[in-house]
């Protein structure tokens, strides 16, 4: 079969049996009005807001507004005037709401990487006495990263134990011994589900504290840290909170932990009165100890205004689409990429899954170029996985069949097999 790219994209508008049907559940889709709200390049499928979500629409009018009157006119007075210096604590009670939480237990700032030492230097320094901490071998790598550092840096003693993928490899690593447990709730490979309240338990059983991150999790599926009694989490907003590239992440700390946890970052924002400009560092008694620097205020404003779309929908209906759309991907990937060696690693039980798909093929790398030169949008994690994001807010049912009919295009045609799309870059 021989097609250029152009023939291959042209595929996508062909009215077949199939996109009629992908249709007729777009048009009984009650998240579908949520498209609209955000900003889409034409002509393109994006399946990677699992790694940056699409812009709201109302994001320039926002950004505008900031400049022109907060910055521009009012100045400083904006720190007061516009709430600005309370950005990280009204933000979090926000993003609280989206994870069972409570207000006074998130705070939005810094990045992921920042926050998990933070919070992980604190239930270390909480579990005196434990020497082990357990991760996950195919956890994001910034995360065992993170917890190597602050081991080598700062609690020499302690030992790190790596998990595989299952909760059962988890739950035979702890013992009397254990202090931390750090576990992404969403594998960012395969996207398989931890069970966040029996991990949990099965660590408070023992004595241990977790940390969870969600990064994968807020904003595709619902979720309930208090509900499970989780001691820590962290995550992003960049990715299905939409929150733009910058976007501050944020931290959880269960509110019975806030009088003991401290902050090993002790910066001025974190003090009990910042504008006292007291030269001895007393930390503030709410989530704020764990502030640090200035607020990048302008990397805030997108995220709120894709809070204001999140408060408007409703988190059991986006993982009902969630499910819908993965499980669609994984039938059509079944009957029609199965053949071109591209194999479905992502759990197949609702439960065991987050919100996206992962194919693998020794080819990945260049697979995926092709792809998205063709206009569908994944994005590739080496070795050998090629990774697609839902967004229930923005992804249709049709996306996901003109996604499969274009991989499926792109492998019969050899295109892929082009020297330009073996071209290595930086960000991948």
């Amino acid at each position: 079969m021989t097609l250029d790219l152009d023939a291959i994209i042209a595929l996508r508008s062909q009215d077949t049996p199939e996109r009629q049907a992908a249709h007729r559940r777009d048009a009984t889709d009650p998240l579908a009005e949520f498209r609209g709200a955000f900003s889409l390049p034409g002509g393109e499928i994006y399946l990677d807001g699992n790694s940056l979500g699409a812009m709201p629409a109302s994001v320039t009018g926002a950004m505008t507004k900031a400049l022109n009157e907060g910055w521009a006119q009012d100045l400083i007075r904006s720190w007061n005037g516009r709430g600005w210096h309370m950005l990280p604590v009204t933000v979090g009670d926000r993003l609280a709401r989206l994870m069972g939480a409570k207000a006074g237990e998130v705070l939005a700032a810094d990045s992921t990487s920042v926050n998990l030492y933070k919070v992980f230097c604190a239930a270390m320094r909480m579990r005196k006495g434990r020497g082990s901490v357990i991760s996950e071998r195919n956890n994001f790598p910034s995360d065992v990263h993170i917890l190597q550092g602050a081991i080598a840096n700062v609690f020499p003693e302690a030992t790190l134990k790596l998990a595989g993928d299952d909760d059962a490899s988890v739950l035979a690593l702890i013992d009397a011994d254990t202090a931390v447990i750090c576990l992404s709730h969403v594998n960012y490979r395969t996207g398989r589900l931890r069970d966040m309240k029996a991990v949990t338990k099965a660590a408070h059983d023992a004595g241990a504290l977790i940390i969870w991150d969600l990064a994968h999790s807020l904003g595709a599926l619902p979720v309930d840290l208090n509900g499970a009694n989780a001691d820590f989490a962290v995550g992003c907003s960049y990715k299905y909170m939409n929150g733009g590239p910058g976007a501050p992440a944020w931290l959880f700390v269960a509110e019975r932990h806030l009088a003991e946890a401290q902050s090993p970052l002790t910066g001025w924002q974190g003090h009990a009165a910042p504008f006292a400009f007291d030269i001895d560092f007393k930390p503030a008694a709410s989530i704020e100890k764990f502030r640090c620097g200035t607020p990048p205020v302008l990397s805030y404003l997108p995220l709120m205004e894709s809070l204001d779309i999140f408060e408007r929908s409703s988190m059991s209906a986006i993982r009902d689409k969630s499910l819908a759309l993965t499980a669609y991907f994984m039938e059509l990937a079944d009957r029609m990429l199965a053949r071109h060696g591209l194999t479905v690693i992502t759990p197949r039980e609702n439960g065991e899954r987050g919100s996206q798909v992962a194919l693998t093929h020794d080819d990945g790398w260049q697979i995926m170029q092709a792809l998205i030169a063709c206009g569908v949008v994944g994005d590739f994690r080496a070795p050998d996985i090629l990774r697609f994001g839902f967004t229930p807010l923005y992804t249709s049912f049709d996306d996901v069949w003109g996604a499969v009919a274009t991989l499926d295009a792109v492998m019969e045609s050899g295109i892929w097999r082009e020297p330009r799309f073996a071209e290595r870059k930086l960000v991948t």
